[in-house]
């Protein structure tokens, strides 16, 4: 008896080892940049994809302008307003890597930003904080946004909505990237593995701070460890390998 339930053991052990090394993570470290630098679509090839995950961009060359992803590797955590749009906060990626993904979602795009899968899948989720124009205008205010005040209950929020391979909503995903003036300025876990098995995620942003041309607040995030094998903890050394953690597992038998 003890020799199968060995083996039964051996089994899932070797299965879930398997399925672990083998679930995809874009941590964006497959992708090139040149040193403090960044990618947000002028080459016209419409997106990128990053551990076998296909990351949406639109990129206008009459304008200059873009929305949906980029990428970046820039660290300088001190630069201000818009010229600081690829710039992430933390001044790294989720666990100290070079490249980070920035996220645009333009009023006025046709599409907001999406990431689409290979396969439906559950998803284990990824990490979130805020670039530096957004940061910096909700701490201190600018031209166009007001200064996040607890008083007037301020916040700022990204909206993740999964659908599956038929297209149909699987569920909605909320994290807060300011309340009042608790801005969040440190890469943050954000559990995706709610939505169900999904082939498609799109994002979205809101603000309590609005105005005639829709939302005031700098529409700008950043991600990291799509997909990574974490269990959230900020004060664990998150890997971006996609490698496979187990935790302690004790085993009530034993092998022979």
């Amino acid at each position: 008896m003890k020799r199968f339930f060995a083996l039964v053991f051996l089994f899932c052990s070797i299965f879930f080892i398997t399925n672990c090394v083998n679930a995809q993570t874009a941590d964006f470290e497959d992708l090139s940049l040149n040193t403090e630098s960044y990618w947000n679509g002028s080459d016209a090839t419409g997106g990128f994809y990053s551990g076998g995950f296909a990351f949406s961009n639109n990129y206008n060359a009459e304008w200059f302008s873009w929305d949906g992803f980029a990428y970046s590797n820039i660290t300088d955590t001190a630069a201000e307003g818009f010229d600081a749009q690829y710039n992430v906060i933390t001044g790294s990626g989720a666990d100290g890597s070079v490249i980070y993904a920035v996220a645009y979602v333009s009023s006025f795009a046709a599409n907001p930003p999406t990431i689409t899968l290979d396969t439906e899948q559950v998803l284990s989720g990824a990490f979130f904080t805020n670039n530096n124009y957004a940061f910096y205008s909700m701490r201190d205010g600018d031209d166009f946004a007001k200064k996040f005040t607890d008083e007037d209950n301020d916040w700022f929020m990204v909206t993740i909505t999964g659908f599956d391979d038929d297209g149909v909503e699987t569920g909605i995903k909320e994290f807060m990237l300011a309340d009042g003036t608790s801005i969040v300025n440190t890469w943050k876990w954000v559990d995706l593995s709610g939505l169900g098995a999904v082939k498609q995620l799109i994002f979205e942003l809101s603000s309590s701070d609005n105005g005639d041309w829709g939302m005031n607040t700098p529409a700008y995030f950043c991600m990291d460890n799509f997909n990574n094998e974490d269990d959230g903890d900020e004060n664990d050394i998150h890997h971006s390998d996609g490698g496979c953690f187990i935790n302690s597992v004790k085993s009530e038998f034993s092998i022979w």
